[in-house]
């Protein structure tokens, strides 16, 4: 399959695999939309998005075994919008962390997190954690107990344009690929422990690289 072979081609020169490549036809972007809806559904029903993204990438063969780490991005801490400071229900002098990071499984970045947390309503060991590993958060946070609120869910492209599904056909077939953007969907969430205290704020852009894999219609 031509597909398949632009997936098997290999890595870039720099490592990175390359670029998740669809064909530009009417069924794939159904395809697309669907898998990018269902997606969508399976990050706001579940509280850690790591453990998501490891379940997409075992179900999509991406990576064995699927595992997903978090990289650290390295650069300014961006300060906390005043909104979510808000929302966590702190102080302006209150000391917040910023972990900024790229949550990676088979060589590909599935997402981009941008992460906020309140050092004192950590544990140390947490906190020594967070500092000095690529641990992904949620797994350091895990004995808390922990539970997601999703403020907001933002689809950033649609393969269909809007009112598709009132539309006498779809879109006609285009010779090539279908363009997709780097960034996909966007998610701000805040975390709350077990005892319902806030105590992250979260900005997580999920990238083309979830789509990297064939689309269904190119298995008989």
């Amino acid at each position: 399959m031509l597909l398949a072979g632009v997936l098997a081609a290999g890595v870039h020169a720099d490592g990175v695999p390359p670029a998740p490549a669809w064909p530009d036809t009417a069924l794939a972007r159904t395809e697309a939309l669907a898998l990018l809806q269902t997606l969508n559904a399976d990050l706001l029903s579940h509280d850690s998005a790591t453990l998501t993204l490891e379940r997409w990438c075992a179900a999509h063969g991406m990576a064995s075994p699927a595992r997903v780490t978090a990289e650290h991005v390295h650069g300014p801490a961006r300060p906390l919008p005043d909104d979510l400071r808000a929302q966590l229900g702190i102080a302006a002098d209150e000391p917040v962390a910023y972990r900024r990071v790229a949550l990676r499984c088979g060589g590909r970045t599935l997402s981009e997190a941008e992460n906020w947390y309140v050092p004192s309503r950590l544990t140390a060991a947490m906190n020594h954690t967070l500092e000095t590993t690529d641990t992904p958060f949620g797994k350091v946070v895990r004995p808390l107990h922990f539970r997601r609120r999703t403020l907001s869910a933002e689809l950033l492209w649609s393969p269909l344009p809007a009112g598709w599904e009132q539309a006498a056909e779809l879109p006609a077939d285009h010779a090539g690929l279908l363009p997709i953007p780097p960034r996909l969907l966007q998610h701000r969430a805040l975390l709350f422990d077990g005892e319902g205290h806030p105590f992250s704020a979260l900005i997580e852009t999920y990238t083309d690289q979830v789509l990297a894999f064939e689309p269904p219609s190119a298995h008989p």
